[in-house]
């Protein structure tokens, strides 16, 4: 499942009452256009945002794959440079309730853009040079949340990134001293996807606390907090836990911490009614940690020696 944001301002009444999307399969000038090509790679059950007139205002779940189709008649005189060979691509569109309006919340967007093919410029203006762009899940789960709209069932991101988490991936995005591929698994790890997550689940198959092992349950949790953790910590498989998403919030707060033998250690001010009604013991033995991940451990365990002297 993907995210798209197609640009249509000239064309968008027609597509979005007629649930479909158009283009021309080449530039004027006969070269390809990769947004026009995108057409070709869109897939059912991919979610589409319909961008005219500097708003959001219409998303859809597409249908079909696209297909060859002459230029709808109904365009009438608009696009008379294109080309009459092109792409139809099915769309089922819904009008949003809530419109956004990106220039508005550009903040929270502009760091999430593509860094090519964007549908905007990062100052909220559109692209007029792309038609039909990929936009990352993340940006996809964003405008979910600013509109209201529902996400998919099998989204791949559980929740809409914190402003905190944002703060951090705008502050990935404007250092320059970052190699860009890098910052691309940093922006993908801070929101809890990515390569991170893949390297902590070869290393970690189930949550330590509870057993769970259904990944779609878990939480790529680090071990040394992202806010003290350099760029090569923040993506290091060591620095890493599949936790529960309960067990996550205690051990991210540092309320629970572990010794590198595996006992669990409970600060003072964890009720051990929390613990009783999650069933957790907090005797528990988790098992050992690898050499690897022992230095975190000990970075985590005096942030809450700390907590606990306050």
């Amino acid at each position: 499942m993907a995210y798209w944001w197609v640009n249509h301002k000239q064309t968008r009444d027609h597509e979005v009452r007629g649930d479909y999307l158009w283009s021309p399969r080449r530039n004027q000038n006969g070269a390809r256009n990769q947004s026009y090509d995108n057409m070709a790679l869109a897939q059912p059950g991919d979610v589409v945002y319909s961008y005219a007139n500097g708003v959001l205002g219409a998303v859809g779940i597409v249908i079909a794959r696209a297909s060859p189709c002459p230029k709808p008649t109904e365009f009438g005189s608009v696009g008379d440079y294109w080309s009459n060979e092109g792409w139809l691509l099915p769309v089922a569109f819904t009008e949003l309730e809530r419109a956004v309006r990106p220039k508005d919340h550009i903040g929270l967007i502009a760091p999430l853009l593509p860094n090519r093919y964007s549908p905007i410029r990062r100052n909220g203006d559109g692209n007029q040079g792309v038609y039909l762009a990929a936009i990352p899940i993340v940006l996809g789960v964003m405008l979910d949340s600013l509109s209201g709209h529902a996400p998919p069932k099998d989204i791949q991101v559980a929740e809409a990134p914190s402003l905190v988490q944002l703060a951090d991936v705008r502050d990935i995005e404007g250092d320059g001293s970052i190699p860009e591929t890098q910052r691309a698994q940093l922006v993908q790890a801070r929101v809890g996807q990515g390569l991170f997550r893949s390297r902590v689940l070869m290393k970690e198959q189930c949550c330590r606390v509870t057993g769970v092992r259904d990944h779609r349950l878990l939480r790529a949790s680090h071990i040394k907090p992202w806010r003290h953790a350099s760029n090569e910590e923040r993506l290091s498989a060591d620095n890493g836990l599949m936790l529960a998403p309960h067990v996550d919030a205690m051990f991210d707060q540092e309320l629970i911490s572990f010794e590198d033998s595996g006992r669990m250690i409970v600060r003072r001010d964890l009720s051990l009614e929390v613990l009783s009604r999650w069933a957790i013991d907090p005797k528990a033995d988790v098992g050992p940690f690898r050499a690897g991940q022992r230095p975190f451990l000990e970075a985590h365990r005096e942030a809450l020696r700390n907590r606990w002297r306050a």
